[in-house]
């Protein structure tokens, strides 16, 4: 496996992400100084304290210049002002990769936003938790996760190359899928299920501040609900990004889940318990494959 190299790195957005992955850049020394760029101070000094920077700047332009890679972890709906505030500062032979949910017109954007000779690779590694900022972080947060990069016809291949290693090197297993079929599959099997649990947990909300307000989430919910709705402890502010940036997919995937729940309605309003059972019988089948199917951590 190629080992690669910088002299100087810039995350933009130390969170969860991309503050494991500065980790792993100072640890396996991939990287001779790692620069954080963020809005919080609190969290960049955290950063420091971590390990995953070796220091931060306030000013974008001033962290990207002289950075031969950038690393863009930050909402997907924030990209085009960051490209288009400090894209022009980086050097001929930089790379600008990502970690965002969203590739498709995301990817296409951003290629659009890249100075003459500066590379950009899109990549989603698949290794989220419902905790964000860097203090969450870890070396091994990718290890045995899929990370899947999404190459266009404009794609540099050293680039690609270059980005391809530095997953492997932090343990992801490293799969490489056109942008807009990326939005296609993780709208089914990610961003629907996040659409769901947020949907699930206003619903409830909903039933207890306006049918049952002796409704106790908290003290009788069992794993069942914990389970179904870890995810919607996720940051609003990067789901509301990913919802919009794929709503085209993610719209048509809704409605399929809705005539699905209409069904289950039906079925139970009309006490066809045959019905219920068969449908049940599929739903547990369905996810007994699923199970079997995925490879490694999800």
């Amino acid at each position: 496996m190629m080992r690669p190299h910088f002299k100087q790195v810039a995350i933009i957005g130390v969170g969860l992400i991309g503050g494991s992955l500065g980790m792993i850049l100072r640890r396996q020394n991939l990287a001779d100084s790692v620069i954080g760029i963020g809005r919080r101070v609190e969290n960049l000094k955290k950063a420091v304290e971590l390990g995953a920077i070796d220091r931060f700047v306030a000013d974008p332009r001033e962290g990207v210049d002289g950075a031969d890679l950038v690393l863009l972890a930050t909402p997907v709906d924030t990209y085009e002002r960051h490209l288009q505030e400090w894209a022009a500062c980086l050097n001929p032979g930089a790379i600008v990769s990502d970690v965002g949910s969203v590739k498709g017109h995301l990817v296409t954007r951003s290629e659009a936003l890249m100075p003459a000779a500066v590379r950009f690779v899109g990549a989603h590694p698949i290794a989220g938790k419902e905790k964000t900022g860097v203090a969450a972080g870890s070396e091994t947060l990718f290890a045995g996760a899929r990370c899947i990069l999404t190459p266009t016809v404009k794609t540099d291949p050293d680039a690609l190359h270059t980005v391809r290693a530095i997953w492997e090197l932090a343990g992801s297993i490293v799969l490489e899928m056109d942008p807009f079929l990326h939005d296609k599959i993780l709208g089914a099997v990610s961003h629907l299920p996040h659409v769901v649990a947020f949907a699930l947990m206003t619903a409830l909300a909903d039933v207890r501040d306006h049918g049952m307000p002796e409704l106790d989430l908290a003290g009788h919910s069992g794993g069942g609900l914990r389970d179904t709705t870890r995810i919607a402890a996720s940051s609003p502010e990067m789901w509301r990004g990913i919802f919009l940036w794929n709503r085209d997919n993610l719209v048509l995937l809704i409605e399929t889940y809705e005539r699905h729940l209409s069904e289950f309605k039906q079925l139970i309003a009309s006490g066809d318990a045959a019905g219920i059972e068969k449908q049940l019988d599929k739903a547990r089948h369905e996810r007994e494959q699923l199970t079997a199917r995925t490879p490694g951590k999800v």
